[in-house]
């Protein structure tokens, strides 16, 4: 007769802890202490002290074997945030961020990220998706997505982003993307959404504005294109930057094919944005961002 084995051990588990503070000594013993003390095992730590702002930022990705919740550890972990006047959160590991899409007549964004959190590349849940046109209301539906379509004209911005913010509120939205979303967003909804909205564009500016960036920017022969993420603040097109992408390109190429080039760099630079802010792993650094990438 056979042995049988032994039953698998349940995993542990996984944990997320975010902190910034004013750097000073004893930080991360205290963290690490804190870990130990309560059970826990660390599986990932990267830190980075800022010498011109004099923050100190913080993520650890740790793991606990003994029977525990989110809300307890954030209870246990108050005292130590308090004492270090530290801005932090913990979540669990594998908890999907709820994330809204926003897009208008560019679809390559919004097609390229509902394929990756559809296949699993992105640990996220895509909750809706809203747009100030019908044109990709089916490719939505398709995904079982609800669409919502928002119009926005000059006399109805104000009723336009209440509804979104309804919205927002209604399908527990943590993150806002705006994938080629081409509305201005109000100084008030920017504040209320702060640290909350990523958006994406081309990084011609502020070279080459308004129609046709591309067109303009063979006609000057350049010969790289680009694409910004970035956190969106009432400062257009000026907020923190989270990631960047480039593409070298030659004096053959055509401004079709740099339409096409600059698609791809977009989708590439937006989703890893996302994904990072998906797995905590941005923090705010005043006009800057930390990315423990």
């Amino acid at each position: 007769m056979n042995e049988q084995s032994a039953p698998a051990e349940a995993p542990a588990d996984q944990y997320v802890l975010i902190l910034s503070c004013p750097d000073k000594q004893g930080i991360v013993h205290a963290v690490s202490s804190y870990l130990f003390m309560t059970g826990c095992n660390i599986e990932d730590s990267q830190q980075f002290g800022d010498h011109d702002t004099g923050l100190f930022f913080m993520r650890v990705h740790f793991s606990a074997e003994a029977p525990v919740t989110v809300d307890k550890l954030r209870a246990s972990f108050a005292a130590i945030g308090d004492s270090f006047h530290m801005d932090w959160q913990i979540h669990r590991a594998e908890e999907r961020m709820r994330v809204l899409l926003m897009v208008s007549r560019f679809g390559h964004c919004l097609n390229d990220l509902l394929f990756r959190a559809r296949i699993g590349a992105l640990p996220v849940e895509i909750a809706a998706v809203v747009s100030n046109h019908t044109d990709f209301a089916e490719l939505v539906g398709s995904y079982g997505i609800p669409f919502h379509h928002v119009p926005v004209t000059k006399d109805t911005k104000a009723e336009a982003e209440a509804r979104l913010l309804d919205i927002v509120r209604a399908e527990d939205v943590e993150l806002v993307v705006l994938a080629r979303y081409m509305q201005v967003l109000s100084d008030d909804l920017c504040k209320q959404l702060s640290g909350r909205i990523i958006n994406i564009h081309h990084s011609f500016l502020p070279s080459f504005k308004g129609a046709k960036p591309y067109h303009q920017a063979h006609a000057r022969g350049v010969k790289l294109i680009g694409a910004t993420a970035h956190y969106v603040t009432a400062d257009l097109d000026e907020g923190p930057i989270i990631e960047q992408e480039v593409e070298r390109v030659g004096h053959d190429v055509t401004p079709e094919q740099l339409v096409a080039i600059g698609r791809d760099v977009e989708c590439q630079a937006l989703a890893r944005a996302v994904k990072w802010h998906a797995e905590r792993r941005i923090l705010l650094n005043g006009r800057r961002t930390v990315v423990f990438a």
